[in-house]
């Protein structure tokens, strides 16, 4: 009978370290409304001339179905078959469900540094502000002596340096068109840099395709296997200010398959499988009063405050889409992420409190 206790006690403690969430991933993709990512493609922008790029039927035949969870899923396949059944989506404005900016601004760098820092500061009030005062989450983790190192961050835009403050921070950051592989790449991170260097850039030096920031960072973690990773896409913001609707679709709808296959990896490397939460939400919303200002946002534009937050993993309890009437503020995402990491995130700012619910 002992013996029976002895090995109930010790499966019991290798079950809970294992419900540990040792390492987290941290996705967002710039200005992607809570419209498309609950109700799936927008009838109305989709047979818009001045939107669809001259091809609805393509748009149609991709994304488009009667049923709105039909609708979405075929947009967001992996958010809506995976994440929502394994973790917990908020934002659904339909429901009552809702989650704002705090920042009166509504625009990019105000939308990160409160993700980041989980403090709506309101001195920065510009896309060109200088490095951030203020302590982000990632810099508070790779504080921690099991963390310290194993921080990283790769944002597709040039202003991340500055919103996370790369020269404070004690983090790597890569960002736009910076090389990947520091100062001895290997053969595949070589390969990025050079297709990168010689690609087309529609965003000028600013920003870099999505895909050079998706593949630099995969290959990052599958070589030096960093405990928080920080992923940044940015093009669903970029072709939604061009107005070019299939593509702002066609871009999330990448952002997702690539979301699937960093999951894919995670849940089949020892170091991640079961030990990995995932997060994944945006910086900002977008115009949606007329029809016209969904290509725009920032605090002249109604909706543009309006976002959404997605995660799951070991310590994230199953509830799926939340349904219930609620208000939920970007700036307590940063205190979310500490807590699934185990940590209490402190600063010399203010950090506001975490989502209640999310970690068991």
């Amino acid at each position: 009978m002992k013996k029976i206790v002895t090995i109930l006690i010790l499966f019991t403690a290798v079950f809970a370290q294992a419900q540990q969430a040792e390492n987290i991933i941290i996705i967002t993709t710039d200005g992607f409304r809570w419209q498309e990512a609950f109700k799936g493609m927008d009838e109305s922008l989709a047979r818009d001339k001045k939107f669809n790029q001259n091809d609805s039927s393509y748009i149609y035949k991709k994304y488009w179905a009667e049923n709105v969870n039909e609708r979405r899923e075929k947009l967001m396949p992996f958010m809506w078959s995976v994440l929502a059944k394994k973790g917990q989506i908020y934002g659904n404005r339909t429901l009552g469900n809702k989650v704002n900016n705090a920042n009166p601004y509504w625009f990019s760098y105000p939308g990160y540094s409160e993700i980041m820092t989980g403090y709506a500061d309101t001195l920065i009030n510009s896309n060109q502000y200088p490095e951030n005062p203020n302590t982000t989450v990632l810099e508070y983790l790779n504080q921690q002596t099991k963390l310290k190192g194993k921080v990283t961050a790769f944002g597709a835009w040039y202003v991340f340096d500055n919103i996370l403050n790369e020269k404070r921070a004690g983090f790597s950051v890569t960002s736009a068109f910076d090389k990947v592989g520091g100062t001895n790449p290997n053969e595949k991170q070589k390969l990025i840099n050079a297709m990168m260097a010689d690609s087309f850039k529609p965003f000028h030096e600013e920003e870099c395709l999505d895909v050079f920031t998706h593949y630099g960072a995969l290959e990052e973690l599958k070589t030096n296997k960093p405990r928080v990773l920080y992923i940044s896409y940015g093009e669903t913001d970029e072709w939604a200010h061009a107005g070019f609707y299939r593509s702002y679709l066609d871009a999330a709808h990448q952002v997702d398959a690539w979301i699937k296959e960093i999951w894919d990896f995670v849940q089949n490397d020892p170091q991640y499988k079961d030990k990995t939460a995932l997060v994944f939400t945006t910086d900002h919303g977008r115009g949606d009063k007329v029809k016209a200002e969904w290509t725009s946002h920032g605090n002249k534009f109604e909706g543009s405050s309006e976002i959404w937050f997605a995660a799951m993993g070991p310590k994230i309890e199953a509830k799926g889409e939340m349904k219930n009437e609620n208000q939920l503020y970007q700036n307590q995402f940063a205190q979310t992420m500490a807590k699934i990491m185990g940590y209490t995130f402190k600063a010399n700012h203010p950090v506001a409190q975490e989502i209640t619910g999310v970690v068991k």
